[in-house]
């Protein structure tokens, strides 16, 4: 190693040093705007549906029966679903959340997430432990990779124990179908995961029922964050 690349290297363990502030700087952020909302669910899904689109109206109705049965609603403060979620929550008057992330192409917060309810994140981790954390549920909708990362990365922690159990809900079974059946199929059937682990999360079209299997998990188990 030359005398220049073993000052760019020391240089570079500097700049993690510095990084690691600005990293529990989001966390002390999050969990403080956080953990004064009350209990809540986290709505993904995909940034390009249209406002036209059916899983997009499905969004809002989501977000809107969701707070009038109590519960806020956590988002990536993004638009398509994201903001169907946080437009029917804010609707109904109730708490709209909006976890956004600062990438080079998109996204700006959509403008239905309440601004004191808003959080920048620049780093993906934090933004992912925030959406679980005090989430009472997770409800995916249609989307690509993002929420495909936050669907697997929940099921992952639950199944592993780092996470406690919580509900989590597909909505839009025509989207959905396919991929449950490939894990049922495949992926259980070659005896990668457990018997038990597709009863992690059930598919519904009906936004009522999707709410209604949060609620009947909460008669049995206390609310309280995930970890």
């Amino acid at each position: 190693m030359t005398h220049e690349e073993m000052i760019a290297w020391q240089q570079s363990h500097v700049n993690d040093m510095w990084r690691v502030f600005r990293i529990m700087a989001e966390f002390v952020d999050g969990f403080e705007t956080l953990s004064s909302v009350g209990p809540c669910v986290s709505v993904f899904g995909s940034a390009r549906t249209p406002e036209d689109d059916d899983y997009y109206r499905m969004g809002v109705e989501v977000g809107r029966k969701l707070v009038e049965r109590g519960f806020g609603v956590i988002t990536g403060g993004g638009p398509g679903i994201m903001e169907a979620a946080n437009r029917g929550a804010r609707d109904a008057g109730g708490a709209s959340i909006g976890l956004n992330i600062v990438i080079p192409h998109e996204q700006e917060s959509n403008p239905y997430v309440d601004r004191h309810h808003l959080i920048n994140f620049n780093f993906f981790f934090v933004r992912k432990v925030m959406f679980v954390k005090y989430a009472q549920g997770f409800i995916v909708l249609p989307g690509g990779f993002g929420t495909m990362d936050e669907l697997f990365e929940s099921l992952t922690l639950i199944q592993t124990g780092k996470s406690t159990r919580f509900p989590i809900v597909l909505m839009g079974t025509e989207y959905w179908s396919g991929l449950v059946d490939w894990l049922k199929d495949k992926v259980l059937g070659s005896r990668y995961i457990s018997d038990h682990d597709p009863d992690l999360f059930m598919m519904t079209d009906d936004p009522d029922e999707a709410i209604r299997v949060i609620e009947e998990f909460y008669r049995e188990h206390a609310m309280a964050p995930n970890f």
